[in-house]
């Protein structure tokens, strides 16, 4: 079943903010930095601090956040700091949706990656024809 939640960007406060939100809100902070990751090869070692994953949930409330890892080939800005998390828990279901939604896809201005295997599940993003950054997460790998 699909689920999309708010997913924020931050410049390398990720776990600051996110501290600070579980402060106002309350619920479970999970907090994952990229260099307890096998991901951690992929990132230059002054980013290893880094959160590569954040998620805050109560019973009323869930959202997923992390720090920026696109840049120098884009920057944080006011608006494209904020994207639409659609989780799912496997490739097949999301496949169909990203497809859908990757028709007059931005691939130049905004980061674009085809859905695929990651250490974590799945793993996709892009900026829809309408501005839109989405960025999807399977739970288990492709075959």
């Amino acid at each position: 079943m699909l689920q999309t939640t708010p997913f924020l960007l931050f410049d390398g406060n990720c776990r600051q903010a996110m501290s600070f939100y579980q402060e106002c809100l309350g619920g479970e902070l999970t907090l994952t930095r990229v260099g307890d990751t096998p991901m951690k090869a992929q990132f230059p070692e002054e980013k290893h601090d880094r959160i590569i994953y954040a998620h805050l949930k109560n019973n009323q409330i869930e959202f997923s956040a992390t720090d920026w890892m696109a840049s120098p080939m884009l920057e944080p800005k006011p608006g494209n700091t904020f994207s639409i998390y659609l989780t799912g828990e496997r490739y097949e279901e999301l496949k169909p949706v990203f497809d859908r939604l990757a028709v007059g896809a931005d691939r130049e201005t905004r980061l674009f990656m085809e859905l695929n295997n990651a250490p974590f599940g799945v793993y996709g993003q892009l900026t829809d024809q309408f501005g839109v950054s989405w960025i999807f997460r399977g739970m288990s790998q492709v075959g």
